[in-house]
């Protein structure tokens, strides 16, 4: 599997555009017998085409289809411009990670770029790496702090008859967790829990947090808080936007009245309800083509055919088991490492879902851009 290492990035590059900085590119591919002579201008051809800016000051060009003949052995060639590149369309980029493959070797970098891409302060760090170490750092998310959630947090059937009792349990194991400190508890207890629906309550504080992390627990027996229904409590330790995504599958959950997955008997059964919420809708599975999986050209293309329609798209990668994303988001495309004979279950829901499973299918089927 082809990892990014220290050695394959160069500080201290310089470049007045995208042009200039792709064939600066080119050049060491070449020195590093990674590629033929002639692959750089595969490299400018398939920047313009589509642009290679994925976002957070990260680029990727690379070659087409066309010029995979010359790349000799996979690997990258990665540029650090601290003073910036303009790639065009008001983008910046600090990171130019370019890309020889013969096949699909590449797809692990892109997934494991896909987690630093909308983190916050990426862009920041990046243009002011000071070493290939720091970058190395950065891209493989050494500082990010990833959202907390595991069995230690979650508590079933805990005899609880008031909410303040829940709210102590709740911010006591995160706080075991090494989560949270005093002063996060202080604030949750301060301010009352917030009621969301079918017996749901929901806690949470900003002050305090270490790392961003939730906390679950369901009561024994129901009771009442206010005229409504306590049934479970949900703590969210907030630290950045780590917490967003789960935060939309349950409102998911709230809008098909289906909260009672929560309430479930094991934690492992909760954590899935949180994380693994599965969409519903017009849906249909294709099988991907392309020699090469989706890598950045077709699974731009796939998310270009998928943002035409107003209804919400979701995807899945059925050969992995991986679970559903958002399929107008090229990161959480790219994440899901489909290769070559992978299946993609697509589910549709809203006026134009029909059309969009539709003219999904047919892109897939045209070879998304790769004939």
């Amino acid at each position: 599997m082809l990892e990014l290492t220290s050695n394959d990035i160069l500080l201290g590059k310089y470049a007045t555009t995208k042009q200039e900085a792709i064939k600066g590119i080119g050049r060491d591919l070449v020195t590093k017998g990674l590629v033929a002579e002639g692959y750089e201008t595969g490299m400018l051809a398939r920047e313009a085409q589509n642009s290679t800016f994925l976002g957070n000051g990260i680029a990727i060009p690379h070659g087409t289809t066309d010029t995979r003949d010359l790349v000799n052995k996979t690997g990258v060639q990665i540029h650090h411009f601290a003073e910036g590149v303009d790639w065009e369309d008001g983008n910046t980029v600090y990171l130019a990670i370019g890309i020889a493959a013969k096949s699909d070797e590449h797809l692990g970098i892109l997934k494991q770029l896909t987690h630093v891409l909308s983190a916050d302060g990426v862009e920041h760090a990046l243009k002011n790496a000071a070493s290939a170490n720091d970058v190395l750092a950065i891209l493989n998310g050494d500082n990010q702090k990833k959202l907390f959630l595991d069995d230690s947090v979650i508590t079933i059937d805990f005899p609880a008859a008031d909410v303040i009792s829940m709210l102590a349990v709740s911010a006591g194991k995160l706080k075991n967790a090494k989560t949270v400190n005093d002063a996060f508890i202080t604030d949750l207890l301060t301010n009352s829990a917030t009621y969301l629906g079918q017996g749901l309550w929901l806690a949470s504080s900003a002050s305090g947090v270490i790392q961003p992390a939730l906390s679950f627990i369901s009561v024994e027996t129901p009771f009442e808080l206010d005229g409504k229904p306590v049934k479970g409590l949900l703590t969210v330790a907030v630290l950045g936007a780590e917490h967003v995504e789960i935060m939309n599958n349950l409102s998911v959950l709230l809008f098909n009245t289906s909260v009672a997955d929560l309430y479930a008997k094991s934690s492992s059964d909760v954590i899935k309800a949180l994380t693994e919420l599965r969409q519903v809708g017009i849906n249909k599975t294709y099988k991907i083509k392309n020699a090469h999986g989706l890598h950045a050209r077709p699974g731009a293309m796939l998310v270009s055919v998928a943002k035409k329609y107003e209804s919400q798209i979701w995807v899945s990668n059925v050969s992995t088991d991986a679970k559903q994303v958002n399929a107008k988001s090229l990161m959480k495309v790219i994440a899901l490492g489909v290769k070559h004979g992978h299946e993609l279950e697509f589910t549709a829901d809203g006026i134009d879902a029909q059309q969009a499973i539709d003219a999904i299918g047919e892109a897939i089927s045209n070879g998304l851009g790769e004939g």
